[in-house]
């Protein structure tokens, strides 16, 4: 039977809980639904101790019950799969979303595989992994219950100065997104001090060679002194980057674009440039405009099928412990597992 696909963000895999103990620890992940679901498969908890100590499954419906599970399996050393809900055999536990869910239960999981998924996360890289009750594995695998690939989360690079950029970084921060913001104005750095966001001062003379952008990085300007923008256009234009918009008028956009074209970014690129920015127009309140441009990265995210695409066999995958890689797999395949995970990230249910 061929194992079950899922991507989710690294966000829903609680890494970090599990490789402060991995040998006490137990990695308890979802490995199928049927029916309504409070989290995407692929999503995890760590139990250490009798307790969960890490993640969500369920909106505490089953948690406590798959810790005395974990528990019994680290006793044993033996990975389990128990179902809940429609077709469980544990009847007292019932699911009031109806449906059912299936958990796969690692004792241990094994610290090197753990190790160099931090590593792929660290370097903002997806990965590959298997799941079964054998453990985690290198990579896709033969007989695992799913094969999960696990992508970074959006990153947001925010430009601008004034109330809508306080209000932007401070919801997409809010909502749970590394958010880094960029401005020429004292008091907007100073709004945001002490508030967890990365802060830089922008001056004109440039200095956006050190600014990293990838292909999950958002890119969005905040600006009513336009002259600051077609540098940080034509720089995010260069990058991967899969958001990239602005504030202002349509007049506003008709200048910018042409500026963009004048310092040589290509007219296709330009055109997948947003802006005005946000799913609405008209905004005339910061905070409304912040959720309207956040709502359209990440209408955006969940329409691009190919949001983590993979980078090779080389990139992409941790090494393979089974003789099967990642580049085994036709692109096709790769393509299909390459879902947009921000929709669970911020829809809930």
């Amino acid at each position: 039977m061929e194992p079950r696909r899922a991507c989710i963000s690294f966000a829903d895999f609680p890494l970090d809980a599990s490789l402060e103990a991995p040998t006490e620890s137990a990695i308890a992940i979802l490995t199928g639904t049927e029916g309504p679901a409070y989290r995407p498969v692929g999503a995890a908890i760590v139990v250490r101790e009798g307790r969960v100590v890490a993640g969500s499954l369920s909106s505490g419906c089953v948690e406590e019950d798959i810790a005395l599970h974990a528990m019994a399996s680290l006793e044993t050393g033996l990975g389990r799969t128990i179902r809940y809900g429609a077709g469980s055999p544990y009847i007292d536990i019932r699911l009031p979303c109806g449906g059912a869910l299936e958990v796969t239960i690692i004792p241990a999981p094994r610290s090197e595989v753990l190790r160099q998924l931090a590593a792929l996360r660290a370097g903002r890289r997806a990965a590959w992994v298997s799941v079964s009750e054998g453990g985690l594995g290198c990579g896709p695998q033969a007989g695992a219950r799913l094969d999960l690939r696990l992508v970074p989360d959006i990153r947001f690079h925010v430009f601008g100065k004034g109330p809508e950029t306080v209000a932007f970084a401070e919801l997409a921060a809010a909502a749970g997104y590394a958010t880094e913001v960029f401005s020429p104005d004292d008091e907007t750095l100073a709004a945001l001090r002490g508030r967890g966001h990365g802060r830089r001062r922008l001056n004109r003379s440039g200095g956006l060679a050190d600014v990293a952008l990838d292909r999950f990085s958002a890119v969005v300007l905040f600006f009513h002194d336009h002259e600051w923008e077609p540098k940080i256009l034509a720089h995010a234009a260069a990058s991967e980057a899969f958001y990239i918009g602005a504030q202002g008028s349509h007049r506003a956009r008709a200048r910018r674009d042409a500026e963009l074209l004048r310092l040589g970014v290509r007219p296709e690129r330009i055109a997948t440039m947003k802006g005005p920015a946000g799913l609405f127009r008209g905004c005339r309140d910061a905070r409304a405009l912040a959720v309207s441009v956040l709502g359209e990265v990440v209408r955006d995210a969940a329409a691009l099928s190919d949001l983590a695409q993979a980078e090779g066999a080389s990139e992409a995958r941790l090494p393979a412990a089974s003789g099967r890689s990642h580049g085994d797999l036709e692109p096709t395949a790769v393509r299909a597992l390459d879902i947009a995970h921000v929709c669970r990230r911020s829809g809930g249910a």
